[in-house]
């Protein structure tokens, strides 16, 4: 039995982890607080004078926690809350740790970064919340957030939070569980409710936070709750645009990404948080495309997660029964670790390498509404649908704050995304592989975004033919894949990034050239041909410049 079942069933025992009333070594009442114990047995036995005591749920701390006790006077009123004890519940690691106590919150956060040696930033004067940041050797970071009481005591502060499940408080001192809210309850049932009528409107980003975490736990949204989040869709544009940036960003990065963005749809929420991306509701493709925009953008998030997943390190291909995943497996398994690595390196701490590929994915397509054409056949066609709709994510991504390399990185991968179809047609129809010259241009143009490009190139092919692709087309999409894989990181000197033969002023001196736009192209021209394999060396780029110039203008690329 594993940790997580283990707990489960803990979990589900009648009073682990409850407050109980014993009369005579008898339980006679039970409740999440003390309080709600005493009241539940003065009800029934109001004569009786019971003992209330804590039903312990026997699950490890992470040792971290300890060290933390460790630097804390013995008396100090201390208490983990939120999302963390949900994650003790539920066997998940978390990476966030928020704590409360009555005062001193700052003081209290410098104490144990100067004990732990971690990095320290006062995080709200007015709430008098410290930070504190510990850094892994791996780079992963871990935040400890200590915040005085939203309220008069812990109760107050525990009503005032989002959802039950997130209400609930761990007494570092005694090892005893505060559970006012009967968030423990939901957690058993799988559903997440909103601490108060208010909870939502106190602050509007929570209706994304709980469309997050129902994809993540797999929790369903209670239906109060779900009305409650309707009703606040319209109050989502008064949240700061880095706060919503980073539910969005989580929400790409966890899992059901598609079931998520739809969420957000259908509650209205979009309309307020990305109104771009509702134009390519209802708008029709041509074969082989089997769904609208909108469906086809939503399919292409799960079928990326889906080859993600299948080019994981440690990937079980028995567990599948999904043939393509499985020829994925077969043809591109060899490049497990790299992909692993490619995504382990993000383009900002903050944010992960795969949500931005997600964010991607969900602007590939963003201005095919207003490129559609028909021609006179009456097929459909959405020319400049690429490079329009890098702009397009552009400027959401500056809206919400993302660095410039993200922002360089997403334009990249959307203005390039047709590429990739265009070498695996050419490999299915006419058996032609890619040229070395061809994929050097590739990388040229896509540098790492190369990688993320291979993946969304075969999820958007799964989602544009849906059940009617087939094993050919597939082979050839994966077949031109693991050639590009296999010139990034097996023959990258040989195809992608040729050794430079000579620089600007060597050309300028041996061929008696002055400077101008003829240099670049020359230069260029040499590592091409470089990368095609028709120069080796210095003399060889020289004498190729000598036969350029003899032509006349250095001819544009094809």
């Amino acid at each position: 039995m594993d940790e997580e079942t283990d707990n489960s069933e803990k979990l589900h025992s009648p009073y682990t982890g409850r407050w109980v009333a014993l009369v005579r070594g008898r339980v006679i009442a039970q409740g999440g607080t003390p309080e709600q114990a005493l009241r539940a047995s003065q009800s029934s036995r109001y004569k009786e004078k019971p003992e209330i005591i804590f039903m312990p749920i026997p699950f490890s701390l992470p040792p971290l926690i300890d060290k933390i006790k460790d630097t804390l006077p013995a008396d100090q009123e201390i208490y983990l809350v939120g999302g963390a004890v949900r994650d003790l519940l539920t066997s998940r690691l978390s990476h966030d740790f928020d704590f409360a106590l009555p005062s001193n919150g700052i003081s209290i956060a410098r104490k144990v970064a100067n004990a732990l040696g971690a990095d320290f930033m006062p995080l709200d004067d007015e709430r008098d919340t410290g930070r504190v940041v510990l850094t892994d050797q791996d780079g992963t970071r871990i935040y400890l957030d200590f915040a005085t009481y939203r309220g008069a005591n812990l109760a107050e502060d525990l009503r005032a939070r989002d959802f039950t499940i997130n209400a609930m408080a761990y007494n570092l001192r005694d090892n005893t569980i505060i559970d006012p809210m009967e968030g423990a309850s939901d957690i058993r049932a799988k559903v997440i409710r909103a601490c108060s009528p208010t909870s939502l409107s106190d602050d509007p980003v929570r209706i994304l936070r709980a469309v997050r975490q129902a994809a993540a736990f797999g929790f369903r949204i209670e239906k109060n709750t779900r009305e409650l989040m309707k009703q606040g869709a319209d109050q989502v544009g008064s949240v700061s645009a880095e706060r919503l940036r980073d539910e969005i960003f989580k929400m790409l990065n966890g899992p059901k990404a598609d079931t998520s963005i739809r969420a957000l749809e259908m509650l209205g929420v979009l309309s307020h948080l990305m109104p771009e991306l509702l134009a390519m509701k209802g708008v029709e493709q041509s074969p082989p495309h089997v769904y609208d925009v909108w469906t086809h953008t939503l399919a292409v998030l799960a079928h990326l997660d889906q080859i993600i997943s299948g080019l994981r390190v440690g990937y079980d291909a028995e567990k599948t029964n999904d043939m393509f995943t499985g020829l994925l497996g077969l043809r591109l398994g060899r490049y497990r670790e790299q992909i692993a690595r490619h995504f382990a390196a993000p383009l900002n701490v903050d944010r992960s390498h795969r949500s931005l590929l997600f964010f991607a994915a969900l602007y590939h397509d963003v201005c095919k509404s207003e490129t559609k054409t028909i021609d006179e056949t009456g097929r459909i066609r959405f020319f400049d649908h690429d490079v329009k709709g890098a702009e397009v994510a552009a400027q959401r991504a500056r809206a919400f704050n993302l660095s410039n390399d993200e922002i360089e990185r997403l334009q990249a991968i959307i203005k390039h995304h047709m590429r990739i179809h265009s070498f695996a047609g050419r490999m299915e129809f006419d058996k032609q592989t890619p040229s070395r010259k061809a994929i050097y241009r590739f990388f040229r143009d896509s540098g790492r975004a190369g990688i993320d490009l291979i993946l969304l190139g075969l999820a958007d092919l799964r989602a544009t033919r849906a059940n009617e692709l087939t094993i050919e087309t597939w082979t050839a999409y994966l077949d031109v894949a693991r050639i590009l894989f296999e010139n990034y990181w097996e023959r990258p000197e040989e195809v992608v990034a040729p050794p430079r033969l000579l620089d600007g002023h060597e050309l300028m001196k041996e061929l008696k050239l002055t400077p101008g736009p003829l240099i670049g192209q020359l230069l260029e021209a040499i590592r091409e041909n470089q990368a095609a394999g028709k120069i080796e060396n210095r003399e060889q780029a020289l004498s190729f410049a000598r036969e350029e110039i003899a032509k006349g203008p250095v001819a544009g690329e094809a």
